[in-house]
This record gives C-alpha cells, sequence and structure tokens, in this order.
C-alpha cells in the first residue's frame, strides 16, 4: 500500500508543480521534509533576517532551529512571551525580511495559492516586500479548484487553527466554519493569488506527505 500512495504523490505533486511553473512560480517537488529543510538552508547565513507566518507545516520541519544554528536573525510574532506591540513589530519586520517562509491554507490543481488571514500579515508578507518568499505545501492541501479550495479551509484549516491559538469562535464548538460574527473571527482576508506577483521571487515547495492544517 505503501507504494501505491508513493506512486500517487509522486504523480500528483509532480503535475502540480508543472502547474505552478505555467502560474510562473518557481516550483520543486520533494519526497519527504527534510529534503525541504536541506534546500531552504541554502539561503540561510549569518545575519539573514527570516519571517515566519506562523505555519504549523513550517514549524513541524523545524526550519527556525535550523537557521539559528547558522546564524541566522528570526522574526517570529508567535513567542507568547511577547507583548501586543512587540508582536506587531516583528510582523511589520517580516514585510521587509530576507526571506518570508509560510505554508498555504490550499493549493489547486491548477497551481493557485489559497489562503484566508485574520490580520493580513502573512498574505502581504507573501505578496510584496521580502527579498525571497518560501512556500511549503503538503499534498493534504492540494484541491480540484478555488471553490473547494475556500471549502477545505472551512472545514479543516480555520476551525483547527483556532483551537490552535485558543480562539473561542463558534468554529471550535462545530468543527467547521459558520461564517461567524465573533470579535475573534479570524477569516476576514480571503486572498487567491493566480500568478506569481510581478516583482516577488517566490519559490512553492511540494512536499509528498500530509503536513499541517
Amino acid at each position: 500500500m505503501q507504494e501505491v500512495h508513493k506512486w500517487h504523490n509522486d504523480l500528483t505533486g509532480k503535475k502540480l508543480v508543472e502547474n505552478l511553473k505555467k502560474n510562473l512560480f518557481d516550483a520543486y517537488y520533494f519526497e519527504d521534509g527534510s529534503e525541504v529543510s536541506k534546500y531552504i538552508m541554502n539561503y540561510v547565513g549569518t545575519g539573514t533576517k527570516i519571517g515566519f507566518g506562523g505555519s504549523v507545516t513550517v514549524q513541524s520541519l523545524n526550519i527556525a532551529e535550523q537557521a539559528m544554528e547558522k546564524g541566522a536573525v528570526i522574526l517570529d510574532h508567535n513567542d507568547a512571551s511577547l507583548t501586543q506591540e512587540e508582536k506587531m513589530d516583528i510582523m511589520r519586520q517580516q514585510l521587509t525580511s530576507d526571506i518570508f517562509i509560510s505554508s498555504t491554507n490550499a493549493i489547486t490543481a491548477s497551481g493557485e495559492l489559497v489562503n484566508i488571514d485574520g490580520v493580513g500579515n502573512r498574505v502581504s508578507a507573501i505578496v510584496f516586500g521580502p527579498k525571497k518568499v518560501i512556500i511549503v505545501v503538503g499534498l493534504n492541501k492540494l484541491c480540484k479548484d478555488v471553490e473547494t479550495a475556500f471549502e477545505r479551509i472551512k472545514m479543516q484549516a480555520a476551525p483547527k487553527n483556532m483551537k490552535r491559538l485558543g480562539f473561542l469562535n463558534p468554529c471550535i464548538k462545530t468543527g467547521y466554519c459558520v461564517n461567524c460574527d465573533a470579535e475573534t473571527r479570524a477569516c476576514r482576508i480571503y486572498s487567491v493569488i493566480k500568478r506569481r506577483p510581478m516583482l516577488t521571487d517566490m519559490t512553492v515547495l511540494v512536499v509528498g506527505k500530509s503536513l499541517g492544517f
């Protein structure tokens, strides 16, 4: 059975990379996360300023820890010890980082990146600002089209992220988005990147595994 899973992941992953390239993204396929970490570390050196978009996918690969060992400066606003003002300052610094590393909430078979944000710092940094943007996405986030991508986010990514962040929104009780009016609603900015932004050096790393939410 493992051979069948690998065959399917390799087939769909490589096809996805082809379509991403048609959309002018720099894109590569990797069978597992360890290869992704090695690839990213090629861009990291002493003093490299790296911003992180709060991605569970990226956290699972221990990229920040590896980057710190190489002397990089880590811009991560998710540190629980930070004040709100300090978090905002770091999020602004991420917009001009040397590298911004994130995942995407969903990706379509035709090579479009689909996201929903609450503050907009992640989507903003992905689109414009950092010298280089790296998107890491597992094949569990692959969807047929934009409509099913947003459906996936509502059914999977959004409620799981709200639970992770401790937001007591209605989706914590239902397990899926109900288009709430809660003050802590995080589904505020809806983004579809159909082509690589004109002035952004963006690389999408597709991983043949299930990663993140």
